[in-house]
């Protein structure tokens, strides 16, 4: 009996010790996978080529970082909203290639022609035309525009017009919650007079709400489309340009308007005079008239009368002096 029980002391302590190594093991093996998929990890990061690929692998995501910032600030830049306008003047070997060359470098940013108008005089040509230019490609076209010439004149300018725009948008979406309400309000109208005042308020707000809709698409057109006027000719352009501004009829109205005003202003002197100075005179007049009347009736002569002159004269009248003896 005393063997049975040491050799059962024996194999529990032996199978406790075989449980214990086992869970050591399974503990040792867990820890050194958790330690090894961290560096299989980091392995796998690390591209083949050591270090340098490493570091230059970096420099890449860096760049691609500092590209989507790029990006963002690009898109801070494209919310700027500019209209951008101007005129340039050139003088070319032949008006109509230049022109066909402009038309095809234009097409080939992205704009078309807007407006265009041809002049002959004997076997010269002076074109102007008007393109309508993506405004990011702005410099471009003019870069391309100059070199088909020699450059005479040249203009251009930018206005900023975000603000205007943030400013219908925000006039349009309050308008809108305006009919809204509106609307609501002639659905629960209880009177036919309240139903009438609210829909002439609602048809005052729709046509408000589509003259500043008519406004923020014309001017969001402006600034996502340039504006260029180009004038091409053989000779000075500067000088055509100003013989086609002269228009003789224009001076002659401006003429007329002038002698109209001339004629204006005499026309209200003569007026003021008879109306105010006239009566003023005539009054005067009268007043000096009545008062010579009461100072002659008053006994008032004029001093120092003159003596009557000839046979007419009175007894009253001194006796002429007598002529002096002649002497003996």
């Amino acid at each position: 009996m005393r063997v049975s029980a040491r050799t059962d002391r024996r194999t529990g302590s032996i199978a406790r010790r075989v449980v214990f190594i086992w869970v050591a093991l399974v503990v040792a093996a867990c820890s050194g996978s958790s330690a090894a998929t961290p560096a299989g990890r980091g392995a796998a990061a690390v591209p083949i080529g050591g270090p340098a690929q490493a570091a230059s692998s970096a420099g890449s995501n860096g760049g691609a970082g500092s590209q989507g910032g790029g990006d963002g600030q690009q898109a801070i830049v494209d919310d700027t909203k500019i209209v951008r306008t101007g005129s340039l003047q050139l003088t070319v070997d032949d008006t109509d290639k230049a022109v066909l060359a402009a038309r095809d470098a234009v097409r080939g940013l992205g704009g078309y022609i807007g407006a265009s108008r041809q002049q002959r005089s004997d076997d010269k040509i002076v074109a102007t035309v008007t393109y309508r230019i993506p405004v990011a490609r702005w410099e471009d076209a003019l870069d391309a525009i100059r070199r088909l010439g020699t450059e005479v004149d040249e203009q251009t300018d930018a206005l900023e017009v975000t603000g205007q725009l943030v400013d219908l948008e925000a006039r349009i979406r309050n308008l809108k919650a305006s009919e809204t309400a509106l609307v609501g309000y002639a659905a629960q109208a209880p009177k036919t007079s309240d139903l009438l005042e609210i829909e002439a308020r609602l048809t005052d707000t729709r046509g408000e709400i589509e003259r500043l809709s008519a406004q923020q698409a014309t001017l969001a057109d402006q600034a996502a489309l340039a504006t260029l006027t180009v004038t091409y000719g053989t000779e000075l352009v500067a000088v055509s340009e100003a013989a086609a501004k002269w228009d003789p009829a224009a001076e002659v109205d401006r003429a007329s308007a002038t002698l109209i005003g001339v004629g204006q202003a005499v026309a209200s002197f003569l007026i003021v005079f008879a109306i105010v100075w006239i009566p003023i005179i005539a009054v005067m007049s009268v007043l000096l008239a009545v008062g010579l009347a009461v100072a002659r009736r008053l006994g008032w002569r004029r001093p120092g009368g003159f003596p009557p002159i000839g046979p007419g004269a009175s007894a009253d009248s001194p006796a002429p002096l007598a002529a002096p003896a002649p002497e003996a």
